[in-house]
């Protein structure tokens, strides 16, 4: 079922998704070599709590933390545990919390120090497709030319790997609501998009083969290459004539680049459509 929001349950996503952009944003102000997976958690955790809301990931089918954190081929649904991050690696950080009975959903990956330029295309090619599906999120197209625009851009343009096994969602009083938004498709397929459509739209990018496998702990993606994986996730709202993202990357950009440990470098390869307020 479909469930559109009015215009008081968007103002109430909004809050939730600022909540979670503060959290990356947060979390990028202490990522560096030597810290363990397991730390940024709990510093996300803490944060989420000192507002007063609800780490949405946290026992949610039986998930063990409150936030996902991938690393490298890691593609997402990472378990924090006491892996240390080092020098090179890539981290993308999956976050939700409930707040005034609201989720909100964003992700976003960080490079660690010298990270090869390989890499860095990878997440501006990611970064970038997820504002090219952003785009496309306006009333009256359909949910395939959000996938399409993705898919094109990254799999036709830039040859990586599509996951197709994990896809964005709708979301709102469920942290995971329908429809479904596929990261690949065809243009002027699936279901008409309407106002007040809250969606979670989030490609998971891979430097190789679109091929994944799970760990066995049950939540685990890796790419069956053990090549790299980018994800980036925003919150938006199905308008007329221009999409409204509803999280903020400004803040988390605001706390990466101030970090000295994190490798901003990539900006330079990120292009955001001019429909997108940045």
């Amino acid at each position: 079922m479909i469930i559109y929001k009015s215009e008081n349950e968007i103002d109430a996503i909004r809050e939730s998704a600022r909540l979670v952009s503060l959290t990356l944003a947060e979390i990028a102000y202490h990522l560096r070599p030597g810290i363990t997976t397991l730390e940024i958690d709990a510093i996300a955790e803490d944060f989420i709590l000192k507002h007063k809301a609800i780490p949405s990931f946290k026992h949610y089918q039986g998930y063990p933390a409150s936030t996902c954190i991938s690393v490298n081929d890691r593609v997402v649904h990472g378990i924090p545990n006491d892996y240390v991050l080092q020098e090179g690696d890539i981290v993308s950080v999956d976050c939700g919390v409930l707040l005034n009975g609201f989720h909100g959903d964003s992700a976003y990956t960080f490079a660690l120090g010298k990270v090869s330029d390989e890499v860095l295309a990878l997440m501006a090619a990611t970064k970038t497709a997820l504002y090219l599906g952003v785009a496309k999120a306006v009333a009256g197209n359909r949910i395939g030319d959000i996938s399409y625009a993705i898919q094109h851009y990254t799999e036709k343009e830039r040859g990586y790997g599509v996951v197709r096994e994990l896809v964005g969602h709708g979301l709102g009083r469920d942290l995971h609501e329908e429809p479904q938004v596929p990261n690949y498709g065809n243009r002027g397929t699936g279901m008409v998009l309407r106002e007040g459509l809250v969606i979670a739209i989030e490609p998971m990018i891979n430097l190789g083969s679109r091929k994944i496998r799970y760990l066995d702990d049950g939540w685990t993606v890796v790419t069956q290459d053990h090549k790299p994986s980018a994800h980036y996730e925003h919150t938006l709202v199905i308008r007329k004539k221009r999409p409204e993202i509803l999280s903020d990357f400004a803040v988390v950009e605001q706390a990466e680049q101030s970090n000295p440990a994190l490798n901003t470098a990539y900006y330079r390869w990120v292009e955001i459509p001019e429909l997108i307020e940045h």
